[in-house]
């Protein structure tokens, strides 16, 4: 899909698509991901009710950051502003999944004052152990770690890949759309697991500040979670920072799994929607 850049300082850039009409909405994807993980879940129905910006998150995709800055969600809200302000978008929903939706819930609280509401799909929200630190945190180290991301995305990377890429969608299979349309060596190149290491090093001390900081959130939130997510437990994180956030609400989308976005689009439009009535 095209895709325009709008650069930053320090080199910087965010990279995006838009489609569609009407009222501003970011989305803003996850892990292991660019922007046409959305692009191919809900974003097509999003855009018959929103003007839709989808964005490649720094040093994922084709957005630029600098190596070793950035990857704290905090940061990556505040460029992802950066770049709504550059476009002109008007107090805009914010809609982000799983590392996404951190992002999102770090915008609303950053920016309280220039967003209609969030709607968090999945998110992770509080520090916890995570597999992909495991994974990925060693590709980060400033020596050696580049080295060891090229070396590992020429021998075990694809097959591991394509088994955290299907596990994700589960209990639920990878829709046939997703895999024969979404870049999987776009998002799982080298320099962007390099990225995904990064991002996973700064989760405990960022989501330990989104956490003390739930409690301040005073804008429309609506987090929607798979009932049978294996990747983010959704009572330990999704239900519980709905429980802290004043006012927001909380759906749990029967039998499914991590990637809501691409089986509840009717379900993620609503919640948009009413993020336009409450504002």
């Amino acid at each position: 899909m095209p895709r325009r850049n709008v650069r930053l300082l320090d080199d910087r850039t965010i990279a995006y698509a838009e489609t569609g009409s009407g009222p501003d909405l970011v989305a803003i994807h996850g892990a292991l991901m660019c922007l046409e993980d959305l692009w191919l879940g809900p974003v097509p129905a999003l855009s018959e009710h929103f003007r839709v910006v989808a964005v490649d998150r720094p040093g994922h995709g084709f957005s630029l950051r600098p190596r070793g800055r950035g990857a704290d969600i905090w940061d990556q809200a505040a460029r992802i502003r950066d770049a709504v302000r550059i476009l002109g978008l008007e107090r805009p929903v914010i809609l982000g999944h799983s590392f996404g939706g951190a992002v999102a819930l770090a915008y609303g609280m950053l920016y309280p004052d220039e967003i209609a509401g969030i709607v968090a799909l999945a998110p992770i929200c509080f520090p916890e152990l995570r597999l992909e630190q495991m994974l990925f945190g060693p590709r980060a180290v400033p020596l050696g770690g580049d080295l060891l991301s090229r070396l590992l995305n020429r021998s075990s990377d694809p097959a591991l890949l394509r088994l955290l890429w299907n596990a994700m969608f589960l209990p639920q299979a990878m829709p046939e759309r997703f895999r024969d349309a979404f870049p999987f060596d776009l998002a799982g190149r080298a320099a962007q697991l390099t990225a995904e290491g990064e991002d996973a090093g700064w989760l405990w001390p960022a989501l330990t500040r989104s956490a003390q900081r739930y409690p301040t959130l005073r804008v429309p939130t609506h987090i929607l979670c798979g009932s049978a997510d294996l990747v983010v437990n959704t009572f330990a994180q999704g239900y519980a920072a709905a429980r802290l956030i004043p006012g927001a609400q909380f759906t749990s989308l029967h039998g499914t799994g991590h990637m809501v976005s691409h089986f509840h689009a009717e379900a993620i439009v609503r919640a948009a929607r009413s993020m336009g009535r409450h504002a």
